[in-house]
């Protein structure tokens, strides 16, 4: 909380940063895809607000959002910087911070018309952007920033600003996969999964995925064996290696994963994997599941506490 941070004599301007706070998250979310470095980059913005104040700002939450998005972007840029060494040679297995929350029991309808959420399959794409792509698109598509501005954080001309969101909209559309939005169909599909991998039901597994479905899993650095981080397609595939994992189904709750229908397995008190699904038809098309135990440990899971 900026409140936390500030200085006696600074309440009023903290108070003015915390009304902003909710609005610069989801801009660093979304830039970032971790929850722990969008945490980073607001804090930075309000450091930078402390060292600046607020007389000689305008449009406090147009600097704001600025300020952020110029982090955040150098956090992209350190980012690209380390893909390239070795270490990094699984990084096209990464799988975005979830954001898990309790699956509504009363009104799904009105909890996807409300849900401020952006798809763990939309963060993927997202993340195969370069840093000032992946920032013109997000700031002009999802926040409406105008270009001018975004063109004085990425240091080129509005037009060549512009050029860069068009890019990178036609890299987002062309790669995001469908997905049905109603969120019973999507219950529906995640359920018929968890029940054939309890079953232990090889073929229901392959009846409930599409043909082409692919998994992606993140389990970090120290994942090996079948644990290990993958992406792989095709349904028999993607059920075969399920069905290797079929004790995690038992451990699982249906959950609300980025505002989609989703699981977290649960064992020995701790969390083992979060799973964010993508139906269409009624049949599961993606399965990204994140079992980095560092990540997982991480995680905000206080929604799910009864």
């Amino acid at each position: 909380m900026a409140g936390e941070w500030a200085e006696p004599g600074q309440g009023r301007l903290a108070e003015r940063f915390e009304g902003h706070r909710g609005q610069l998250k989801a801009v660093a979310y979304r830039m970032l895809g971790s929850a722990a470095e969008a945490e980073d980059a607001v804090q930075e913005a309000w450091l930078r607000l402390d060292r600046t104040g607020a007389d000689a700002i305008d449009n406090l939450g147009a600097w704001l959002t600025t300020v952020t998005g110029r982090v955040c972007l150098d956090l992209l840029r350190s980012r690209t910087a380390r893909r390239e060494e070795p270490m990094a040679e699984g990084f096209d297995t990464f799988v975005p911070d979830p954001v898990v929350r309790a699956l509504p029991q009363a009104d799904p309808e009105q909890e996807a018309l409300h849900t401020d959420s952006v798809g763990i399959a939309l963060l993927v794409v997202l993340e195969t952007l370069e840093p000032a792509e992946r920032l013109a698109f997000v700031l002009h598509d999802m926040f409406a920033v105008p270009f001018d501005d975004i063109a004085r954080i990425v240091e080129r001309s509005p037009a060549a600003t512009r050029q860069l969101a068009s890019r990178a909209r036609r890299r987002v559309r062309d790669a995001t996969p469908a997905a049905d939005p109603d969120l019973g169909r999507q219950r529906r599909a995640v359920e018929a999964f968890l029940a054939a991998s309890r079953a232990g039901d090889f073929e229901a597994l392959v009846s409930v995925l599409h043909p082409d479905v692919v998994l992606r899993a993140d389990a970090g650095a120290l994942g090996r064996g079948p644990a290990a981080s993958k992406v792989v397609a095709g349904a028999r595939t993607v059920a075969t290696g399920a069905f290797h994992f079929r004790h995690l189904a038992g451990a699982a709750r249906l959950v609300l994963v980025n505002g989609a229908v989703g699981t977290v397995a649960v064992s020995e008190g701790r969390p083992r994997s979060v799973t964010y699904v993508t139906v269409v038809d009624g049949l599961i098309t993606g399965l990204y599941i994140l079992s980095d135990p560092e990540r997982l440990a991480r995680l905000d899971l206080s929604a799910l506490e009864d």
